[in-house]
């Protein structure tokens, strides 16, 4: 049975973020907002919560995992990042964006792309993501909430408890963050490729 936290969205409770993170250190999977919907995050080297992750959403090998980052230093430990590419994401960043890029070593085999190298990698403006990333001391490893064959992620956290009570560990509950998933844009290339159109303004990248 998961855990449920309602937390306030401008001034999350630091005993409940941090009582989260060690959760998450524990091997934890948490349901958790986002400024473009809820997500799902574990770990970066949690092999369950990466087989569960898979498992709850039924991702392929070729799904492009996320590391949703606290800020562009953070970002570059796990990236390969050239000059051009890093004034277009610093400009847009923290926002709701996604970047596919080339991966560092940094990253486990197993989250990368099998052909390209490639991870996702995301820096959120949302004041609980970035708490929880900020106590958690390492990128979260996440994908986007939303269920097989349903079109839209869910919004609430009383739902989410409700129906992924026996599949994840810990609701973090701050609201409604919205139901548009991130803008991917794929950088693997050198050039900006708009793989999905979503909250973010893609006008920057045409």
């Amino acid at each position: 049975m998961a855990r449920y936290f309602d937390v306030h969205p401008d001034n999350p409770q630091p005993r409940v973020i941090s009582g989260v993170a060690d959760s998450l250190r524990s091997e934890a999977l948490v349901a958790y907002p986002t400024d473009s919907c809820y997500a799902l995050g574990c770990r970066l080297g949690s092999r369950d919560g990466i087989d569960r992750i898979r498992s709850i959403r039924k991702l392929d090998d070729r799904h492009h995992f996320t590391l949703v980052c606290q800020n562009f230093a953070q970002l570059g430990q796990f990236v390969q990042i050239d000059n051009d590419v890093f004034r277009a994401i610093k400009a847009a960043t923290p926002g709701r964006y996604t970047f596919i890029l080339p991966a560092t070593k940094e990253v486990p085999r197993r989250l990368l792309h099998p052909k390209k190298k490639t991870v996702g990698v995301r820096i959120p403006d949302h004041v609980v993501a970035q708490a929880l990333v900020a106590e958690l001391g390492e990128p979260l490893l996440s994908s986007t909430l939303l269920l097989p064959d349903e079109e839209a992620p869910m919004t609430q956290g009383w739902e989410i408890k409700d129906r992924l009570d026996h599949v994840v560990d810990v609701v973090l509950d701050s609201g409604d963050c919205g139901t548009e998933p991130t803008t991917v844009i794929d950088f693997s290339g050198g050039e900006a490729e708009i793989v999905r159109s979503g909250a973010g303004d893609t006008s920057r990248f045409v």
